[in-house]
């Protein structure tokens, strides 16, 4: 055996002895702000979320969760941006809407900056819109008030 089959039989065998540990869902992603009672404001009174949780943490912080009403999927929590967790940064998430338009021209009409409504064969309707951290989300029309 050529000792690059013997590396690759080595591999094998300690993958195989480890175990994968078992993740059952994604319960909340943190979005970094700079002044949590300004981001609890916008997503609760812009957005329409829910404060979830708002305790106190170590050092005089808060760990502050919203999400959607009646629902019982991911969180987010609204985190205290510190050194090496900057605000103002895209965090790959996507809200849905029942009406993307509606959302749309409301947001638009609170002063939020908002990219056009995207439209494209066979993909929702959806836009980009910034926090008051300039931290970048989407949302994303949905079929449904469970999509």
């Amino acid at each position: 055996m050529s000792p690059s089959e013997e590396e690759e039989v080595s591999t094998s065998q300690n993958t195989a002895s480890r175990r994968a540990v078992q993740v059952t869902g994604v319960a909340t992603v943190g979005v970094p702000v700079s002044d949590q009672d300004r981001a609890v404001e916008f997503y609760v009174g812009v957005l329409g979320l829910e404060k979830r949780l708002d305790v106190p943490t170590p050092g005089g912080g808060r760990w502050i969760v919203v999400a959607p009403p009646a629902t019982t999927g991911t969180t987010l929590a609204l985190v205290a941006a510190h050194d090496g967790v900057p605000a103002g940064v895209e965090t790959g998430i996507r809200l849905t809407t029942p009406d993307a338009d509606t959302a749309h021209a409301q947001l638009l009409s609170q002063g939020v900056e908002a990219g056009e409504v995207l439209r494209w064969p066979g993909v929702p309707p959806m836009f980009a819109f910034r926090d008051p951290d300039g931290n970048g989300l989407e949302l994303i029309e949905a079929a449904g008030p469970s999509a």
